[in-house]
């Protein structure tokens, strides 16, 4: 979170002129109290989605369809409690590259824009949570959801240089799919290219060569 924002969440770095404690600014640990921490989880995680899931309304047309012709049993949906523990994902992380890829896929170029401005390109990982990766969005690309899921299962990757990369193992040719020229599309700002390290950890550990 940005320092000054909402006034300052760390009451000792922010003076009471506004400006940042440099003394404070530089440690690597800094001590903050129970209700700073509160305050920044909240304003980390209610950062609306400035592109919301597209809602549709219900169409009349089921009516003229035949499903209204009848009446129906009530069916009462059961309501299941439970308890999962996995790894915590930061609510931002969608949000901040899509931004950063201009809601464009990487890998195909093609920038999808759906009902109300939502755009259909993920954020997907590079080295996944579930392996310790981090919510950094220099983990981060952006990519269309067939894509996605090939990158995922280790059928495409990407080189340093942002070469994409495919496995021997793909049942069928999908250059079609991807960029003419086999270079991904990334950030402009080479501070949140791809890291090295993530990109590495991809083609050792997930792509299938």
């Amino acid at each position: 979170m940005p320092y000054k924002e909402n006034g300052g969440f760390e009451k000792k770095l922010v003076l009471p002129d506004g400006s940042v404690s440099g003394g404070r600014a530089v440690q690597a640990i800094r001590l903050i109290e129970n209700f700073e921490f509160a305050a920044i989880a909240e304003a980390g995680l209610s950062s609306p989605d400035k592109w919301p899931d597209r809602t549709d309304q219900v169409s009349d047309r089921l009516e003229a369809s035949g499903f209204g012709e009848e009446s129906q049993a009530e069916f009462e949906r059961p309501i299941i409690q439970q308890l999962l523990n996995r790894p915590f994902r930061d609510a931002k992380f969608r949000q901040h590259v899509r931004m950063a890829y201009d809601r464009t896929c990487a890998f195909t170029g093609l920038r999808l824009i759906n009902g109300l401005g939502r755009p259909e390109v993920e954020a997907a990982h590079i080295m996944p949570v579930a392996a310790g990766g981090s919510d950094s969005i220099r983990n981060g690309i952006a990519l269309s959801g067939t894509v996605h899921w090939m990158f995922d299962r280790g059928l495409l990757s990407m080189t340093d240089d942002f070469s994409i990369l495919k496995s021997r193992h793909l049942n069928h040719d999908v250059s079609h799919l991807l960029r003419s020229d086999m270079k991904a599309l990334v950030p402009t700002d080479p501070k949140i290219h791809p890291h090295p390290n993530y990109l590495d950890w991809h083609r050792s550990n997930c792509f299938k060569h």
